[in-house]
């Protein structure tokens, strides 16, 4: 029981990572089982794609829940972890609903059928404002959680997010090879 509670607080934590990365489409808590829009992307950096929202889904590989499982908490840091989260919760409820409605509209300029610069520009100034609210929102949030870890808790947290920065790495290079093997594929006649 304790362990889905704390699921359900890291999740918000992870939404808030990734709305400040600007990868915000699947995320939203209470609209995960809404299509995608069709403009929106599908591979690295996209939902449901390394680098994306969720990351493998809410607790998989690389989020900042997974991350916490591994630093070995105690129950009084769990409790104080889970307090930190509850009183961050509706704030960042409400910055991931502000950056997918930023970020819709911004697609939606972008797509429209009337090319505007001054509307494509305004929505995408007001993404980017909507997204330094999320970031300083996850950084307060970061913050006070980094602060109820150890200083070896804090060691090998920072060693889990080099880790998993290089295997992002690894991933984009493997995604760019399966690509440009794509391509060569394409552009070579079948032979005869």
């Amino acid at each position: 029981m304790m362990r889905r509670s704390l699921a359900g607080m890291f999740g918000a934590a992870a939404v808030a990572a990734v709305v400040t990365t600007g990868f915000v489409h699947a995320q939203a808590q209470d609209g995960a089982g809404a299509p995608p829009a069709p403009h929106e992307r599908r591979g690295p950096g996209g939902p449901g794609g390394p680098g994306g929202p969720g990351r493998f889904g809410r607790g998989g590989f690389g989020s900042p829940m997974a991350m916490l499982r591994q630093l070995d908490l105690t129950d009084d840091q769990r409790a104080q972890v889970r307090q930190v989260m509850d009183s961050h919760r509706d704030e960042l409820r409400a910055v991931g609903e502000r950056v997918r409605a930023a970020h819709r509209a911004q697609n939606d300029a972008v797509n429209a059928a009337q090319f505007d610069e001054q509307v494509v520009r305004t929505r995408a100034a007001e993404l980017a404002t909507v997204q330094a609210d999320a970031a300083v929102l996850q950084a307060k949030v970061h913050s006070e959680v980094f602060a109820v870890l150890t200083p070896e808790q804090q060691a090998k947290a920072a060693e889990l997010k080099a880790q998993r920065e290089v295997q992002a790495q690894q991933f984009r290079e493997r995604a760019r090879e399966r690509v440009k093997e794509r391509q060569q594929r394409r552009a070579t006649p079948p032979a005869q």
